[in-house]
């Protein structure tokens, strides 16, 4: 195996174990590990605090409103430090999410998501999940932002 395609396939392992530590088993301490401390969220609303604390802040708020929050890779690729998945998010509405009471309703969400992985830690993200489709599941407008 060439040293390119080692890095790809461990950068994968450490987006794989950040999704299904952090949100799938809700287990904040991960963050520490495999986010960098300067982490970048570049589609956090505006006004969202830095580094891990924007993620852990995030997970919170998710698995608050879906416990049963499941996140499943269906495809991913890598190229040198980038890291490129297509993910669904399923989860029932058991608690409150921004602002919106418990509603019982199944929810699937559609999602893109592109990492920079370097030195063993996620430095950033984009990410373009379809939340207005999520909103409306649950019988609500997204917010703005």
């Amino acid at each position: 195996m060439t040293d390119r395609a080692q890095e790809a396939r461990t950068n994968k392992a450490i987006y794989r174990r950040f999704l299904e530590e952090a949100f799938n088993r809700g287990n904040l301490r991960v963050l520490d590990e495999v986010l960098a401390p300067d982490y970048v969220f570049h589609d956090a609303p505006a006004g969202s605090p830095q580094g891990p604390e924007v993620i852990r802040r995030t997970v919170t708020r998710f698995r608050t409103g879906f416990p049963d929050l499941r996140i499943t890779i269906e495809e991913m690729v890598a190229e040198g430090d980038k890291v490129a998945a297509r993910a669904t998010t399923r989860g029932t509405h058991l608690g409150e999410f921004f602002g919106i009471p418990a509603t019982g309703k199944r929810v699937e969400m559609q999602g893109l998501t592109m990492v920079t992985v370097r030195d063993g830690r996620v430095r950033e993200s984009w990410v373009k999940n379809d939340v207005a489709a999520l909103f409306r599941q649950i019988g609500a407008t997204a917010p703005a932002g």
